[in-house]
């Protein structure tokens, strides 16, 4: 998932769409731990869960 985001920022697309699906929430938990790693926060300016949809999350990248 790392990879993936940097190869995003890279090829400067605005928005990655992660699902984690809606069971017990342990992916999103480890999901969102690791976007706030330093070195990763600095790819993007925000995330948030898809509007109806809690088993995505959406990275706004810069």
């Amino acid at each position: 998932m790392r990879a993936a985001l940097f190869r995003a920022a890279g090829q400067r697309v605005p928005l990655v769409e992660i699902i984690t699906g809606k069971g017990s929430g342990k992916l999103r938990t480890r999901v969102l731990a690791m976007l706030r790693q330093p070195h990763v926060k600095k790819l993007y300016r925000r995330v948030e869960t898809a509007p109806g949809n809690d088993g995505v999350v959406l990275v706004h990248l810069r």
